[in-house]
């Protein structure tokens, strides 16, 4: 038997179900210290109530999360089912990332093995590694 889902949920919980935070712990912590809004009004209590159309605004991962709840649940279930609880509002932007420069090493035709001591030392002749000044 299929429980249908509330009117109304804590927004600890809502947090939780919707995969947002590991633990509930996380979420209700969160909620405690007055970092979420619900619909523009911060929130100090765990137990505040949301319902569908609500728009929360939260602080998550050095991001700020704009997420509209589009449906409430009644279990904490996987992945696919928890991202159809909302619609983020306001993805978080990409981080850039520094360019590494990789040095190359030097070239040898695939599938030709490991190389002799002859070929390495051809390959250091060439590539001046190992010589001094």
């Amino acid at each position: 038997m299929a429980q249908s889902p509330p009117a109304a949920m804590r927004v600890d919980k809502w947090l939780w179900h919707a995969r947002f935070f590991k633990t509930r712990t996380l979420a209700t912590r969160l909620a405690a210290a007055g970092n979420i809004r619900i619909n523009g009004q911060k929130q100090s209590r765990a137990s505040a109530s949301i319902r569908i159309g609500d728009v929360l605004t939260f602080p998550l991962n050095r991001h700020i999360r704009l997420i509209e709840v589009v449906a409430l649940s009644t279990r904490r279930g996987p992945a696919a089912e928890a991202q159809a609880l909302y619609i983020d509002r306001d993805p978080p932007k990409p981080q850039k990332r520094e360019e590494k420069i990789v040095a190359q090493a030097a070239f040898r035709e695939a599938g030709s093995g490991r190389p002799t001591k002859k070929k390495r030392r051809a390959e250091s002749h060439f590539t001046g590694k190992g010589q001094i000044g």
